[in-house]
């Protein structure tokens, strides 16, 4: 464990793999490898387990769903380290959205919908 808040140590973790030379494989390095096409299978992948996992009753189902999350927003880390978007660009967004309906947020894009 580290000292250092979590997102940002994985942030580093995954810039290194992106540097780090063919001849170190690892997970994340693969996963980069294979672009948006892999990365976007896995995001994927997670996404619809974390639904699957937010149904599961009980203790167990909240384990559940806290790995499955945990899953998905790593995956969703090495998208944004495979573009090279920065996790404060995604919190700069939240911030901006922060006290702002989300049915006058999506409209503000021309989004329909409430999801």
């Amino acid at each position: 464990m580290t000292d250092r808040p979590i997102l940002d140590a994985l942030a580093e973790v995954i810039e290194a793999r992106k540097r780090a030379p063919a001849s170190q494989p690892s997970y994340v390095a693969n996963l980069l490898k294979g672009g948006i096409e892999k990365i976007g299978q896995k995001i994927i992948e997670e996404a619809a387990e974390v639904v699957e996992a937010g149904a599961e009753p009980g203790e167990e189902g909240e384990r559940h769903l806290t790995r499955e999350v945990a899953d998905l927003v790593f995956h969703t880390f090495v998208l944004l380290g495979w573009r090279e978007v920065p996790w404060s660009a995604v919190e700069a967004e939240l911030a901006r959205r922060f006290g702002t309906s989300g049915l006058v947020e999506k409209a503000s894009r021309g989004e329909a919908g409430t999801t």
